[in-house]
């Protein structure tokens, strides 16, 4: 499973198999990146992992960036392809995060990790 979260200020990855973490990163904002880079790193994610990946989209009222990443249709749905099927989340009001943030260390992913996407088959 993959947990994209696109901020403001950067852009969280979160890559599970189960239970256990296999990337972390953390990359520029998604305003300024190719059309297709988002895509293309989940299809290649795919092709390393040798499965198809659920993406999980983490969206709040700050997301506006989401939908340039090319992972929605024209409804703002996930797509779904050989590679990966796309899925939307919303995350806690950003009020919450900043009182839980200021417990927390920089760079920490529990927020991603409480959001989870059920596959239908």
């Amino acid at each position: 499973m993959v947990r994209l979260s696109p901020e403001p200020t950067r852009t969280r990855l979160l890559i599970t198999q189960g239970a256990k973490d296999i990337g972390k990163v953390i990359l520029p904002p998604a305003p300024g990146v190719h059309r297709r880079a988002a895509t293309t790193l989940h299809e290649g994610l795919s092709h390393f992992l040798g499965e198809r990946l659920c993406v999980v989209l983490c969206v709040d009222e700050e997301s506006t960036s989401s939908s340039e990443l090319g992972l929605l249709d024209g409804l703002g749905y996930g797509e779904r392809n050989v590679f990966y099927e796309v899925g939307v989340a919303a995350r806690a009001s950003r009020v919450r995060r900043r009182a839980a943030r200021a417990l927390r260390l920089p760079g920490d992913f529990r927020d991603l990790r409480q959001l989870t996407w059920e596959w239908s088959r």
